[in-house]
């Protein structure tokens, strides 16, 4: 990558961009300047001081097709050729692109985000009177040249005409670069004509703007970087803005279809398939690709021969090298991936995004299912793959530095759950650890662990303790269920039981609202006596319902919580260590704790309004 530095004078790129050699690339987003900050503006060029640098992008490159679309507000022929992209400077190029040219109308705001159409002014007399004085001189006006009082009723200046203009001596900014001296010699103030040109318009002439020129070797990585370091006042770039104007700058697609490939169109096409899962309600559009990306340069990797191939990955350069072609081979298979990644999770008790402990991880989840097809449905293959799931949530792996883990659970998960000779257990596998000691530091669904158990409690049987019906989606639906306290917080705080046992996931469990209602704030000896005649059903058979909780019933119907509290925690133990495969340490009895509650999270009072009353 190359860059130089001149500089042009203002008029030079006022010429460019609305003759469209200058354009932005497809990504930018669009204008949104408010009337303030172009006044503004306008008072930074008649002042004569500096406005910043822009940044362009030489087009042209074998690397980048990026999609050129004319600056907001211009009209070049079609024929025009982008001779250049603009990076950095949007808002300030298509501001005075706007006010300064045609018939000077800006499309804005005002500060509650408001659309209006604004033309400026420079009053003559009052910015004459010294450069403090050039802020209030600068004018905004309405596009048709009247200000108005009285809620629209009263004209109070008008502005409509040139010859009202110069009645008023106001000068249109838009003139500055145009026939300014035109509308000057009509003014029969020959003193002000001259002061005002010396002052202004002679000036305003040679005001020069910095450029940063980047040459067409740049590639889109380095685009995106640079991009995000300069633009730090708006919204962070991603690389589906990106890509969306490569795609649609793809020439051979352009040939073979008429039209231009949008990549913006494709997702809410994707969206649309994905809306009657609400599981994948999170995927966010960079997922996908990255998704994509995995499955690509998978692809090329296995195809290369040579003794050093191309990596497999999913890290942002590589997600800027993605072809159209690639996109268009992968994009179906996806899409019918995540769609079978909603019933995997179903299937696991996992029905929404509240409780989908990583969205990330259906990531690689999708993507193992795209390369093992329906073997992925296979009982011992699907099983190794449940194994895989549970032990990177439990194990809480995909908080950070996910690429990696992304690549490695593509390079070994297939395999390993197809039983193919040599493979050998996935890096996820061996690294997930959960020790006892944890259970009590899960305390908010804020960690995707504390999802995990909950989960695992609905998949193990667990049934609402007034209704007993199986907890599918639509009854985990109907039922409002949600993770609410065993022992309820009022019973814990006035018998004082400490927070951190108080609020951890050992003394909670899923149940419905209504069974949540019905609890209050009692005692579990209470309780559960008055659940037995609400739902008139027998000890017996409410027994039954709390044990499937993995609940000791009988020390709940005790309130005996220190007794309840250590065996439920076994339990938990016991289950967390059925979905990992492997064991879970006791690190409470022996004194050495191998987590420190306070390090995962501040304790939450969650809000459950029903049982505190």
């Amino acid at each position: 990558m190359g860059f130089q530095t001149p500089l042009y004078e203002l008029s030079d790129f006022l010429k460019w961009t609305t003759t469209g050699k200058i354009q932005l690339p497809d990504f930018q987003r669009g204008y949104k300047w408010e009337d303030e900050r172009i006044r503004a503006l306008l008072v930074t060029i008649l002042r004569g001081h500096p406005l910043g640098v822009v940044m362009l992008l030489k087009t042209g490159s074998d690397q980048i097709r990026f999609k050129p679309r004319p600056v907001e507000g211009t009209n070049p022929p079609s024929s025009a050729h982008a001779e250049w992209l603009l990076l950095d400077g949007q808002q300030r190029l298509t501001s005075l692109t706007q006010a300064l040219t045609g018939d000077g109308i800006v499309h804005t705001m005002d500060a509650r985000g408001k659309l209006m159409d604004r033309r400026y002014y420079v009053d003559m007399e009052l910015a004459l009177q010294g450069e403090d004085r050039v802020d209030e001189a600068v004018i905004s006006v309405p596009a048709d040249g009247l200000i108005r009082t009285d809620f629209g009723r009263v004209i109070e200046k008008d502005y409509s005409t040139p010859d009202k203009e110069r009645g008023a001596r106001v000068f249109p900014v838009n003139l500055l670069f145009g026939d300014a001296m035109s509308w000057l010699f009509e003014l029969d103030d020959r003193d002000l004509v001259r002061n005002f040109n010396r002052e202004f318009i002679q000036p305003c002439g040679t005001y020069n703007i910095p450029a940063i020129e980047l040459d067409k070797e740049t590639s889109k990585a380095a685009v995106a970087t640079v991009f995000e370091k300069v633009n730090t006042g708006g919204l962070a770039l991603n690389v589906f803005e990106l890509l969306t104007a490569t795609f649609a700058g793809d020439p051979a697609y352009f040939e073979k279809h008429g039209t231009d490939f949008r990549l913006n169109d494709d997702w809410k096409e994707t969206q649309a398939r994905f809306a009657p899962h609400p599981v994948l309600a999170g995927l966010e559009n960079t997922d996908l690709l990255q998704a994509v990306t995995l499955l690509a340069t998978r692809k090329r990797n296995l195809a290369d021969t040579s003794p050093r191939p191309p990596a497999v990955s999913a890290k942002r350069e590589d997600v800027l090298k993605l072809t159209l072609d690639d996109y268009l081979e992968w994009i179906e298979p996806l899409r019918e991936a995540f769609t079978w990644a909603s019933t995997f999770l179903a299937d696991l008790h996992i029905f929404d995004t509240k409780f989908l402990p990583y969205p990330k991880q259906l990531v690689p989840l999708a993507v193992i299912r795209v390369v093992m097809g329906r073997d992925a449905d296979l009982l011992g293959p699907r099983e190794r793959v449940v194994r895989w799931f549970w032990c990177g949530i439990l194990g809480e792996l995909y908080g950070a530095a996910i690429e990696t883990r992304f690549v490695r659970d593509l390079e070994q998960v297939p395999a390993w759950a197809l039983g193919l000779p040599g493979a050998s257990t996935p890096n996820t596998v061996n690294d997930a650890t959960f020790v006892e000691s944890r259970l009590h530091s899960l305390r908010t669904r804020n960690a995707a662990a504390y999802k995990g158990i909950y989960a695992l409690l609905l998949g193990n049987g667990a049934r609402d303790w007034m209704f007993d019906q199986a907890l599918d989606m639509v009854q985990y639906a109907n039922l409002a269920m949600d993770i609410h306290h065993i022992f309820p917080q009022k019973w814990c705080n006035d018998h004082g039981i400490d927070d951190e046992r108080r609020e951890s996931i050992v003394n909670k469990t899923a149940i419905s609202a209504s069974t949540n209602r019905t609890i209050l704030g009692g005692a579990p000896s209470l309780y559960t006596q008055t659940i037995e005649k609400k739902a008139q059903i027998s000890p017996e058979t409410l027994d039954g319902l709390i044990e499937a909780h993995l609940v000791p019933s009988n020390l709940l119907r005790a309130d005996a919580f220190d007794a309840f509290f250590m065996e439920r925690r076994e339990r938990l133990c016991a289950l967390v260590e059925k979905a990992m495969g492997k064991a879970v340490p006791r690190d409470i009895d022996q004194g050495i704790a191998g987590e420190d509650s306070a390090r995962f999270e501040i304790t939450e009072i969650e809000e459950l309004p029903d049982e505190t009353k």
